[in-house]
């Protein structure tokens, strides 16, 4: 009998007790018996089975065996003498088992030789049932092993990026600066030197997500067998340096911990809903939590297939580890056809004067339209105002005036020029027209507003300039000079009499003169971003001078300036012959070009009155519109519409996004309702109760079915040109679209999916046509060949060959806006033409603890029914923000040598981060990165 030193340890220390050792050698004739045919071993079979996994090789082992009254338990294994294998069938076999089946195969044949190793107890343990429970233990130690096995296979899988509950950073100085600020939060929240659990998350940083704080306190707490509701300044640093701990398999087991509230190492499916509902919290997704029971029910049936009702935290790691396997991507950026084709560090040069010639040329290769417009404008102002400053320098009003007079003149040159140009910018018409011809190539289009905005800063320049120079010299020094120096120009004024000061500002040219100064500058601040978006909080009745109904209104006293400025240029002093008044002759025409617009677009509103089809409300404040296509409306996808209802405002027209694809039979905008006449306009069409501003109500049915009584008017005036209009000169696109800024793309992914279709229905109407005979075959082939290279004598352009789409949002609902869109570009698209991206930033990016479980069901969803939990769509939802510079870097090299559309609609701070990356990957790599921005 042999007493091992382990021995022990199991803590059976009574006199009835004997140590039996034995040392046997199992014959080879014994059949082995599968995995189904072993029982339980007790509490020791998983030491059992462990011992004989470092004995994989050997069929000889030593059994250590307690003996006590009539149970005997197994103690431990330990190999024996190598054993000889003669038969090469059985060394084969043994060798592509595996451990587990090795070790399952040596107990089964320990236990079919010596059947009196069996207890009492398990002996008469023999019913199917607890065969069945026999098997269900063994495929999961099976499944527990190879979940061992798997996360041994590389240490990078250990280092996972998930299960965060602080921050990213790792490094110590980071950390200690975070501590002292959960220290400086302590101060202010603690009350008599305890901190309350409830104010736990706010300590710590988690001011958005105290539920889910709480709940690692509560396990935090459970730790150390404690049920408080207050901690101490020691105990919070001690919670503190478990969750900021970076250890992987320390965060695992407090979210572990954080489920597992009864303490007994398993999680039950009820747990796992009550985790999930917190996660839902912490990421304010109500829908996620109405679900939760079914998603919990989803992890249990994937985790637990035996069905014991609960999981160990070895499944749940199994799980995180194995994420990416379940998660089936709509379509993989991460998929690149072609590495990077050149080595980006050495194409930036190291000098600096190199550098800086680099960065000048990426400029003017970027900028070069927009220069030479900016260039000829500026060399038209100065040439006119040292054209006008040199006539007044040589007439005799100088010798009265001095420089003052031509330096007013020269700025009121200037103005006569910009007042006329301004007009351009906003002749959209004029601008769609434009758009289709070769001037697209030189001239910026796309920038219409900004360069209005340009003009408009120069006005004001000029203003000062004209209006400063009159008013503080030359008129103070006309009314002061002498009798002698008056008469050299006493013939331009009236009666010969030299005026005075009031009544220069009190006559024609003074008068007309200060109001158009006060209406420019009334129409000039409206105009600007923090009036016009409304971002300055006015009492009443002040607060009606801020909102685009004060911008729009205020914008057509520029009418009345228009009459003011031809009058002011007719009363000149100094002018006498009608061509020496050339006011007129600048505004002209761009008057007369503005009017022309502004009758056709009267006209055309009223003749493209609508009718309405379907009004939806959606979540996140928008309705949609699907109503009748005008007449003769044709319009490109990317382009915009001007819609009135006269019954809110006679006057208000408001740019939105045609939605709808070319090729469909209706029109349709989706409209947010972030102003106060959207919200009319929304009451309008959808409220049942009476509103003063509202003439009538609408009954809406199914598409095409109109019950047109009581039905509001709505007039639709367009279509007007866009950048993402041109998308079909450029290979590849990128779409971004930020929130209500992905309605400009969604025409256009419709566009791209009717053509998609159409090409299809062609392949396969010329296969059909191929299969007639092998003459015909060969003519169709032909045919076919030389029509899609030319087409009316001509080059048939390539076209668009793939588009990217990134939606970005932040709330969930969002993504019911276009879902029909999505689930058809993801269904029809066989061809992989388009990829679809979503992104919420409302939920903490993946890999933070909040995230976490909402990750893995996403996962498990996704990869059993091919539908997002989040959007609801077969296009997977990401969270946070996308790593913009990656998204390039991928794009640049799954497209090489391609030309890029890049389309930005949304928040300004963005642009400037897409538009920086385009410039740089254009000229880092291979890949022509053009990027375009929405202006309305």
């Amino acid at each position: 009998m042999k007493s091992p030193a382990s021995f022990h340890s199991f803590g059976r220390s009574s006199s009835k007790q004997s140590n039996y050792s034995r040392s046997f050698e199992l014959p080879e004739d014994v059949e082995d018996l599968s995995r189904d045919d072993y029982g339980v071993g007790g509490a020791m079979l998983p030491i059992f089975l462990s011992d004989l996994q470092r004995n994989n090789q050997q069929d000889l082992v030593e059994v250590t065996l307690e003996l006590e009254n009539d149970s005997i338990v197994f103690c431990s294994v330990s190999p024996s003498a190598p054993p000889i294998i003669t038969d090469e069938k059985e060394a084969s076999v043994t060798a592509s088992s595996g451990i587990l089946g090795r070790s399952l195969s040596a107990t089964s044949r320990i236990r079919r030789k010596f059947a009196w190793l069996r207890s009492a107890s398990s002996s008469r343990a023999s019913s199917s049932a607890e065969i069945d429970q026999d098997c269900r233990i063994t495929a999961r130690d099976e499944r527990r092993m190879k979940a061992k096995l798997q996360r041994t296979k590389s240490s990078a899988e250990r280092a996972l990026k998930g299960l965060r509950f602080i921050s990213k950073n790792t490094s110590v100085n980071d950390a200690e600066e975070m501590w002292k600020r959960v220290e400086s939060r302590f101060e202010s929240l603690a009350k008599d030197g305890m901190l309350a659990r409830e104010d736990f998350g706010e300590c710590i940083g988690m001011v958005d997500s105290k539920e889910f704080a709480v709940g690692i306190f509560d396990a935090l707490a459970r730790r150390r067998r404690q049920r408080i509701q207050k901690i101490t300044k020691e105990e919070l640093h001690d919670f503190w340096l478990q969750i900021s701990d970076q250890s992987f398999d320390a965060r695992l087991q407090i979210f572990f911990d954080m489920a597992d509230s009864n303490e007994d190492g398993r999680i039950t499916r009820d747990e796992v809903q009550e985790l999930i509902m917190l996660s839902a919290s912490a990421n304010k997704l109500s829908k996620l939590k109405e679900k939760a029971e079914e998603y919990a029910s989803l992890i249990m049936e994937e985790l637990d297939p035996e069905n014991f009702g609960y999981i160990e935290i070895w499944q749940l790691e199994t799980l995180l580890l194995q994420r990416d396997t379940y998660m089936n991507y709509s379509r993989p950026l991460s998929t690149a056809s072609v590495g990077w084709s050149q080595n980006i560090s050495s194409i930036r040069p190291k000098n600096m004067f190199r550098r800086v010639c680099f960065k000048l040329r990426c400029l003017i290769l970027e900028n070069w339209r927009r220069g030479w417009i900016l260039l000829l404008w500026m060399m038209a102002m100065a040439t006119l105002f040292a054209w006008k400053f040199m006539q007044y320098k040589n007439r005799a009003a100088f010798q009265v005036m001095g420089y003052c007079l031509c330096t007013a003149k020269g700025a009121a040159e200037t103005l006569k020029l910009n007042m006329a140009l301004i007009i351009l910018p906003v002749c959209r018409n004029t601008l769609t027209w434009l758009r289709s011809t070769k001037a697209r190539s030189f001239v910026p289009f796309d920038d219409n507003i900004n360069f209005h905005k340009t003009i408009a800063c120069a006005i004001a320049i000029g203003v000062f300039v004209h209006a400063g120079s009159h008013l503080s010299c030359d008129f103070i020094r006309l009314t002061n000079a002498s009798p002698e120096n008056f008469a050299l120009i006493a013939s331009d004024f009236g009666h010969g009499k030299r005026p005075t000061y009031s009544e220069l500002l009190t006559g024609v040219l003074g008068v007309t003169g200060i109001s158009m100064v006060i209406f420019m500058a009334i129409a000039f601040i409206l105009a600007t971003s923090h009036f016009r978006r409304n971002v300055l909080r006015f009492p009443a009745p002040f607060n009606r001078l801020t909102g685009f109904n004060a911008f729009w209104y205020s914008h057509h006293l520029l009418v009345l300036v228009y009459i003011l400025l031809v009058i002011h240029g007719t009363f000149l002093f100094l002018a006498h012959k009608w061509y020496q008044r050339s006011t007129w002759m600048y505004v002209s025409v761009p008057l007369m070009l503005y009017i022309g617009e502004r009758s056709v677009r009267t006209c055309r509103s009223e003749h493209y009155s609508v009718k309405i089809f379907k009004v939806s409300v959606l979540p996140g404040n928008v309705f949609s519109i699907f109503m009748s296509k005008p007449q003769g409306f044709k319009y490109k996808s990317g382009q915009y519409i001007f819609l009135q209802c006269p019954s809110i405002s006679p006057f208000e027209w408001h740019p939105f996004s045609i939605t709808s694809a070319p090729g469909d039979e209706y029109l349709s905008v989706h409209i947010r309702t972030v102003g106060d006449w959207t919200q009319e306009l929304k009451r309008v069409f959808t409220d049942v109760n009476d509103s003063p501003f509202v003439i009538g109500r609408a009954r809406f049915g199914h598409l095409g079915h109109i019950d047109q009584n009581g039905q509001p008017k709505l007039l639709v005036d367009g279509p007007y040109g866009a950048p993402a209009q041109d998308y079909r000169n450029y290979d590849v696109l990128l779409l971004v679209g930020l929130g209500i800024g992905a309605t400009p793309f969604i025409s256009i992914l419709k566009d791209l999916l009717n053509n998609s279709r159409t090409e299809d229905q062609m392949d396969l109407t010329t296969e059909m046509t191929r299969s007639d005979d092998s003459w015909n075959s060969l003519a169709s082939s032909n045919f076919t060949a030389n029509s899609s290279l030319t087409i009316g004598g001509k080059k048939k352009p390539q076209g668009t060959r793939n588009a990217h789409f990134y939606w970005v949002t932040r709330e969930p609902g969002s993504f019911e806006w276009f879902k029909g869109v999505m689930d058809e570009v993801a269904e029809m698209d066989h061809k992989g033409q388009i990829e679809l991206h979503n992104y919420l930033t409302s939920v903490y990016e993946e890999g933070d603890a909040r995230s976490t479980l909402i990750t893995m069901v996403q996962a498990l969803n996704h990869a059993k029914h091919g539908v997002d939990i989040l959007s609801g769509t077969r296009v997977r939802t990401h969270f946070a923000r996308p790593n913009w510079k990656e998204v390039f870097g991928k794009i640049a090299s799954k497209h090489p040598h391609a030309t890029v559309g890049v389309f930005y609609c949304g928040m300004p701070v963005l642009a400037k981060e897409l538009k920086k990356l385009s410039r740089e990957l254009s000229h880092k790599t291979s890949t022509r990165f053009e990027f375009h921005k929405e202006y309305f």
